[in-house]
């Protein structure tokens, strides 16, 4: 007998980095779910990957189990680390902060494309360079 949905909810967390503190000890203790279990599986499975965000789907279920999708980390976050800069432009529309190419965007929308709403990827490397165009990164190429 298959075991019944209760809920989800997302969390992002840094890659091998998870802990008890916020915000994963709130979003496990107040659904009485064994925090401490999902913090170690989490951490083995992203212990390649140490550092980077990723964001998290957790299903659990009626008997308190539960389990987890990693989806692949958000392109602002991917745009950052290609352009080589720490944040985005306040006023993207008039500071530009960093450039990437578009052998760049086509990398990130190739690791986004399972995560994306497009069928083409032209359309997901146009999607990455609207983001990067939103956060003041110019595209050369």
């Amino acid at each position: 007998m298959a075991k019944k949905v209760m809920g989800l909810f997302k969390l992002q967390l840094k890659a091998g980095e998870a802990t008890m503190a916020p915000p994963v000890g709130p979003a496990f203790g107040q659904r009485g779910l064994p925090g401490m279990e999902f913090v170690k599986q989490f951490n083995a499975k992203t212990a390649k990957q140490q550092g980077t965000i990723l964001p998290v789907v957790v299903t659990f279920y009626s008997d308190k189990s539960f389990t987890f999708e990693i989806k692949s980390p958000p392109a602002p976050v991917l745009l950052l680390k290609a352009a080589g800069i720490s944040s985005g432009s306040a006023a993207s529309n008039k500071i530009k902060v960093g450039k990437v190419t578009t052998a760049q965007l086509e990398e990130i929308a190739k690791i986004k494309m399972a995560d994306l709403n497009c069928t083409t990827m032209e359309s997901a490397v146009s999607m990455i360079a609207g983001t990067a165009r939103s956060m003041g990164i110019t595209v050369d190429g």
